[in-house]
């Protein structure tokens, strides 16, 4: 399966300060592909680098096979990569609604069937319930579901996924992870970062980890064990809880 996304030898930081040190990864149409590793690994600041917020090379970055790093991140969602940020980043004293169709008004040319407030609103049943209440007054888990059913609607090929867990509730993280599947099935390629190996495994079909900027360990989810993990999460043998 050829790649819809990948990095190639990707350098990335902050100012003289490197957070990457040649990181390769893909994920093609349809797939799941989780990133791991501890904080400070490097794992958002390679989604950065990817939606073009850290400057890197034209090659270091390809889409379809297209050289686009460094573009600008507009020129990303353009081309069809999107992004559920950390911490949602909704748009307060704003509705649900309105949250929603500022997506609208950016979005890519879709590739297959669009998504549409309605296809969003049957992914996230609440969020129609809830089409006219202020982002503020909902719950983080309704908030998590804006800011994924945002990133939807303008229309990604492939959708970067930093920390969606983060601070929910265990049922409320079931239910958004049960539904990825229904967003991979329409050919939207998926890049987690999840600090939940447990459920980054289940949830994807390759994982990669890292370390320190780098890629320690990669491989099919399911046939990767917590041993490997362990080893190249922390650099040393450790047996995860």
């Amino acid at each position: 399966m050829s790649a819809l996304l990948s990095t190639h030898d990707l350098i990335a930081g902050y100012g003289d300060m490197r957070a990457l040190h040649g990181v390769e990864i893909s994920v093609s149409a349809g797939e799941t592909v989780a990133l791991i590793g501890a904080n400070g690994a490097g794992k958002s600041t390679l989604l950065k680098a990817i939606m073009g917020v850290l400057p890197v090379a034209q090659g270091m970055i390809r889409l379809d096979g297209k050289a686009v790093g460094g573009q600008s991140p507009h020129l990303m969602v353009k081309a069809g990569v999107a992004i559920v940020p950390e911490g949602r980043r909704l748009f307060v004293g704003m509705s649900v609604e309105e949250n929603l169709r500022i997506a609208i008004e950016h979005a890519a040319e879709p590739m297959g069937e669009p998504w549409t407030l309605e296809r969003v609103f049957a992914l996230f049943p609440i969020l129609r319930e809830k089409a006219r209440t202020l982002v503020e007054n909902l719950s983080g888990g309704q908030q998590q579901m804006v800011s994924i059913g945002r990133s939807l609607l303008v229309q990604p090929r492939v959708l970067l996924c930093d920390e969606i867990s983060l601070g929910l509730a265990p049922k409320v993280v079931r239910e958004i992870y049960a539904a990825l599947p229904e967003i991979s099935a329409g050919g939207v390629a998926l890049v987690l970062v999840e600090q939940d190996v447990g459920l980054a495994q289940r949830a994807s079909q390759r994982l990669y980890c890292m370390l320190e900027g780098r890629i320690t360990l990669q491989g099919a989810s399911s046939d990767i064990t917590r041993e490997q993990i362990s080893a190249a999460y922390f650099g040393a043998t450790h047996v995860l809880d």
